[in-house]
């Protein structure tokens, strides 16, 4: 197949199969070369028409997980009918009851042989989720009356890495159990801002999804 053929297609494939072996490997036991014998004949010059290195197609990668989130979260906050504080928990809501987390948390990587994808994740959390989707849902929210913070931007950072990080089991790799307590935890830290924001719903939800990651490891 021409490289130039269906450049679409092309592209898609190729980061289809990097994922793939990065969850598998790891991004720094993957070569390219890996990636260039599972394209079905594809050449080297293939992958380098489209992506410059192999950093360049983690990128791809990482914008490919986090663009399905992304979307989620501006439907949400571009919504008019609710306050700051009902997005806010209508994002956690909605970001652990998606039909895919089920599958994600059973095909989850090993982030231990993933940091470079795990920085990679954390650096789109920072620099593009937290500015650009949950600042302006606090903003709101101290505008309407539901949410007081002196700090907007900080508080921002801080729900989205304790969420993602600090309670991801697929990075601490804790225990059902553990991650209970966890939870617990970050509910009383977001009460303690007046966010009351994770019921026993989202609290069983989330045990549910570390059992998930749990029992297939």
């Amino acid at each position: 197949m021409s490289r130039n053929a269906h450049p679409e297609e092309t592209v898609q494939l190729i980061k289809t199969v990097a994922y793939r072996l990065f969850m598998e490997k790891g991004y720094e036991h993957t070569s390219i070369q890996d990636i260039i014998d599972h394209l079905g004949g594809l050449s080297k010059g293939a992958i380098y028409h489209h992506f410059k290195s192999k950093e360049d197609l983690l990128v791809a990668v990482t914008d490919a997980m986090t663009s399905e989130s992304n979307r989620m979260l501006t439907v949400i906050r571009d919504r008019t009918d609710l306050t700051g504080k009902e997005k806010l928990k209508t994002i956690f809501k909605e970001s652990i009851n998606r039909s895919v987390q089920d599958e994600i948390f059973m095909v989850a990587p090993d982030f231990h042989r993933n940091p470079k994808l795990l920085f990679s994740l954390m650096h789109d959390t920072i620099d593009n989720v937290a500015p650009n989707y949950i600042l302006p849902i606090i903003k709101q929210g101290i505008a309407d009356g539901s949410l007081e913070t002196d700090y907007p931007e900080q508080l921002a950072e801080l729900i989205l890495l304790v969420a993602n990080v600090w309670m991801n089991p697929m990075i601490f790799n804790s225990s059902p159990e553990e991650s209970y307590q966890k939870f617990m935890v970050f509910r009383k830290m977001l009460q303690g801002f007046g966010l009351d924001l994770v019921d026993d719903e989202i609290l069983e939800r989330l045990v549910e999804l570390t059992a998930i990651y749990q029992k297939r490891r």
